[in-house]
């Protein structure tokens, strides 16, 4: 006696296939927390290491008070952001 399961595998893949590919193609599940940044009073220069220009960043724990920007365009090497103060954050790159 054969499983039903096996019977609608190919019926079960694309299911599978459709649930899980607008996840994986969401730039932030690819995420890489670069930890414990020390941002200087003004504009700092962060090399995010993605390796590509990135689409995105998130501060995931920050040690202080302080407002957080970006001042220039996003590029494929580092990430510009300005402090109103110094701090040491955790900042999510994707």
């Amino acid at each position: 006696m054969q499983l039903p399961l096996l019977n609608n595998l190919p019926l079960l893949l694309t299911k599978w296939k459709s649930i899980l590919d607008p996840v994986l193609a969401n730039p932030q599940t690819n995420m890489s927390i670069l930890k414990n940044v020390a941002l200087a009073t003004g504009n700092n220069q962060i090399p995010h290491l993605l390796g590509q220009v990135q689409q995105g960043w998130i501060i995931t724990d920050i040690q202080g008070a302080a407002t957080i920007y970006r001042n220039k365009d996003f590029s494929g090497t580092y990430l510009y952001l300005h402090s109103s103060a110094a701090v040491t954050v955790n900042i999510g790159v994707f």
